[in-house]
């Protein structure tokens, strides 16, 4: 990623971050944290890495919430980047905090036998 793309990748992550918080208009929406964004250097697309509080139907509602906001996201981006195009808005939801808890969750189970069996 070049200078500028993780200049704007910040941004929008602290932008969308702070909407987000402030709360969209969409009840679909919940406990959404944003992870990470990565900027492709052209500035045309930022993948949005998330991860929601609850279970696999809040994670649904919450990706269908924030795919309908990407209008909304994209003019309060407007406002904030200094760039001709904002970057077309892509949201993933990041599954390496649910992969890291299985990988603890194995290794307490390994460290609970002796070795003895």
């Amino acid at each position: 990623m070049s200078k500028r793309s993780e200049k704007v990748a910040e941004t929008i992550h602290t932008t969308i971050s702070s909407i987000l918080s402030r709360g969209l208009n969409d009840p679909r929406i919940g406990f959404v944290t944003l992870t990470a964004v990565e900027v492709i250097d052209d500035l045309s697309l930022a993948r949005i890495y998330y991860t929601v509080i609850g279970d696999e139907a809040a994670k649904k509602s919450s990706e269908a919430g924030l795919n309908s906001a990407k209008g909304h996201l994209r003019k309060e981006l407007g406002r904030v980047l200094t760039i001709r195009h904002i970057p077309e808005l892509i949201f993933k939801y990041d599954h390496s905090q649910e992969y890291g808890n299985r990988i603890d969750s194995i290794l307490k189970e390994i460290g609970t036998h002796d070795g003895n069996d």
